[in-house]
């Protein structure tokens, strides 16, 4: 009976300070928007996916998410502004959890209900500006693939729908005349969200039928990663250097067989340890703009490769017409990894590219695609926007995905989908 109350107990603590929290953010956001420079917009998102094929694993042909995202910014001096984000979700596949809570660290597999998107204080004086708290951090000047983004992890749920993760870091940017040094440290580590397992995304292949699966309790690095970044801009070029020691925000994973009481397969999830490398530039042309970046990755975690990865890309702007193609590719130095989740390798050895036209100022047409180099796995895309008045907006998508079953894009082969969203934004 003691033991059961003191469960209640520390569920109600919790419950408190959850509230206490809350509360303490709403008095702050009244006391905010009582200030003339306080500015808010958001939107209200309905995504509904259907997929023409069942997967192994999941029947499920009509997915339906609901997003409610709202961002605010308050100035409270000259030099001084607070940024606020906060997401809340819902879903009809069960990848969102059911219990209503406020996270703030993003680590669960999971989506949460509600979540704080963005929660920092900026400052800014002369050539100096410090940001602190979560925040996102995008690095790189490609535009199909960004090697040394490091700080920037992403939800994987839907591997070809992604949207990227703030991390809790702080960060100090300096500039003068042509040339930017960007510093960050990320006491907190944030992880990129994998697909779920009982979910089509995770792709198992067909064999792991056989098996129960089961993922040993996460564990998370516990020191903090930096990184540095200095930009030149120069007359007709720009270029970058960057460094990052820290962890991977995508995993690999350790896997052992238990064949006793039932056959079994348990699973360890690790964030290998990462130093990076990187370079990135840009030069604009008469007729295009050539942009590079490459990066290359060590770790002392023996489950971890060393590698390089780059990219290669053109860019054209012509009237409405906008095409961005190029080539992403990867040498592995040495090769240590027996499984893992790494989209950005996933889309090495491939021709990717872009194209989209704006028919008029309400509507507008996208194509991509990518093509492995030796033709073992494709995907392409199809959108149609259309803006709807002052606040709606309707996106109508075709999604596309072929290939080998040992290839990153063609095990996603049963996971082509028409997409229809509907956003209110306000």
């Amino acid at each position: 009976m003691m033991s059961r109350f003191r469960r209640i107990c520390s569920r109600c603590r919790r419950c408190a300070a959850s509230a206490s929290r809350a509360a303490w953010l709403a008095a702050f956001l009244c006391a905010a928007a009582s200030g003339q420079p306080f500015t808010q917009r958001g939107y209200f998102e309905i995504r509904n996916f259907a997929y023409p094929q069942t997967a192994p694993g999941d029947s499920g042909r009509l997915v339906s998410e609901q997003l409610l995202r709202w961002e605010a910014a308050w100035k409270m001096r000259p030099w001084l502004q607070l940024n606020l984000g906060a997401d809340a979700r819902f879903d009809s596949h069960r990848q969102f959890e059911r219990a209503w809570r406020l996270d703030w660290a993003d680590r669960r597999p999971p989506r949460p209900p509600v979540s704080a998107r963005r929660l920092s204080v900026l400052a800014h004086r002369g050539g100096l500006t410090v940001e602190a708290g979560r925040q996102f951090i995008r690095w790189g000047k490609a535009d199909i693939l960004n090697p040394t983004d490091r700080f920037a992890p992403k939800d994987f749920l839907n591997v070809l729908t992604t949207e990227f993760l703030g991390v809790t870091a702080v960060r100090a940017t300096y500039e003068r005349g042509g040339d930017t040094v960007d510093l960050v440290v990320q006491p907190v580590f944030t992880p990129s969200r994998t697909p779920l397992p009982n979910q089509r995304w995770a792709a198992l292949p067909e064999e792991a039928a056989q098996f129960t699966i089961r993922e040993l309790p996460r564990r998370y690095p516990g020191r903090a990663a930096a990184g540095a970044r200095w930009n030149h801009v120069g007359s007709g070029y720009e270029f970058a250097l960057s460094f990052y020691d820290g962890f991977n925000h995508l995993p690999v994973y350790a896997a052992r067989l238990e064949p006793l009481p039932a056959p079994s397969v348990l699973i360890e999830r690790i964030h290998p340890q990462m130093r990076m490398y990187g370079a990135d530039a840009a030069v604009p042309t008469r007729w295009l703009t050539l942009k590079g970046e490459a990066a290359y990755f060590t770790s002392s975690t023996p489950l971890a490769d060393n590698y390089v990865l780059y990219v290669i890309q053109a860019e054209r702007q012509r009237g409405e017409w906008l095409f961005v193609g190029g080539y992403a590719g990867e040498s592995v130095t040495e090769r240590r990894v027996q499984l893992d989740f790494a989209p950005d390798r996933g889309l090495a050895k491939t021709f990717l590219g872009r194209a989209s036209y704006n028919i008029d100022p309400n509507r507008s047409i996208a194509f991509e695609g990518a093509v492995r180099q030796n033709g073992d796995g494709f995907y392409g895309k199809f959108e149609y926007t259309q803006a709807v008045g002052a606040h709606w907006r309707v996106t109508a998508a075709a999604n596309v995905l072929r290939g080998a079953a040992r290839d990153f894009l063609g095990q996603y082969r049963r996971n082509s989908n028409l997409m229809i969203v509907l956003r209110y934004s306000f």
